[in-house]
């Protein structure tokens, strides 16, 4: 094992997993996209990040699947189709990215982040677009019609995805279920989406922990602060307002996958700065365009942006 992954803070990495854990339980979204980037700036090994990072969001979406079924939210017709698709390639996904046999497997992985990183930014933004625009509005059909065929190639696709990056079981994933089926209800979208990201992530996370392995002293705080971060999260899901935590996290991740894509750091300051100034104006503006075209009152459009 190596010496530096013994210096980490691990009061650093308790409170890091903490608040991403409870962005899971209250949006269903953000895992590995933000974990694994986070790993990679502490100076974890991309290989190494991604494995353990498995393992803590497996746990993490066990601890917000058990809230939402409680409360009986998950679609399970639909859940099982993404099931079917997604566990195989999710665990063949590991060793792919070792099969390749380059020298610079975690130069590769990197990159394969940052690309998957920009893919999860879109998606956060044009769920939170679409939902303001009326394009997609969640409705409170539990059980709408399924299909099948759509919804295998989704878990196919977004089972690969997590397998090789960890990146996508809440993001992209959700975002297609939510285009799939547009009329159901917001929890039960959640719901549906975490209950069938439990066994996706569990198979990738077999399938990096047998290739690569796992740090405990990393691991543990980690599975510590996820768990109890996701708990409460998901205690707290539709009570609290995610339009904004979604185009904060819509940021982060774009920031995020320009450095992971290798972008300088003078680069990397200017997209920061440029989402975080302009991209408020111009959210303002589509709401101001979109959700008054389509009759929202004043009081509305406030509220989404």
């Amino acid at each position: 094992m190596p010496e530096a992954l013994w210096s980490y803070d691990s009061l650093g990495l308790l409170v890091v997993s903490a608040v991403i854990g409870a962005v899971i339980g209250l949006t269903g979204m953000g895992g590995g996209a933000l974990m694994t980037p986070a790993l990679i700036l502490f100076g974890i090994p991309p290989t190494a990040a991604v494995a353990n990072d498995l393992v803590v969001n497996a746990v993490n979406k066990v601890v917000g699947a058990g809230v939402h079924w409680r409360h009986g939210k998950p679609n399970l017709k639909i859940a099982f189709w993404l099931i079917i698709g997604s566990v195989p390639t999710a665990y063949l996904g590991a060793w792919l990215i070792h099969a390749i046999g380059a020298e610079d497997v975690q130069g590769i992985l990197k990159k394969a982040i940052g690309v998957t990183l920009v893919v999860a930014s879109t998606a956060y933004f044009l769920r939170a677009f679409f939902e303001m625009s009326g394009r997609i509005r969640a409705g409170d059909d539990p059980d709408p019609p399924v299909r099948p065929l759509l919804t295998l190639l989704v878990g196919v696709v977004g089972g690969l995805m997590v397998g090789i990056t960890s990146v996508g079981s809440g993001t992209v994933i959700m975002m297609c279920i939510m285009l799939l089926y547009p009329t159901l209800a917001a929890l039960r979208l959640v719901g549906t989406d975490l209950v069938q990201a439990v066994p996706l992530v569990i198979a990738a996370a077999v399938g990096h922990v047998m290739v690569t392995g796992v740090d405990w002293a990393l691991l543990l705080p980690l599975l510590v602060g996820g768990a109890v971060g996701t708990y409460f999260g998901s205690k707290f899901a539709g009570r609290v307002p995610n339009g904004l935590i979604r185009r904060g996290i819509t940021i982060v991740l774009a920031v995020t996958a320009s450095a992971m894509l290798g972008a300088p750091p003078l680069m990397i300051a200017v997209i920061a700065l440029v989402l975080v100034t302009v991209g408020p104006l111009v959210w303002k503006r589509l709401v101001r365009r979109y959700s008054v075209h389509l009759g929202e009152s004043a009081e509305q459009s406030r509220v989404h942006a």
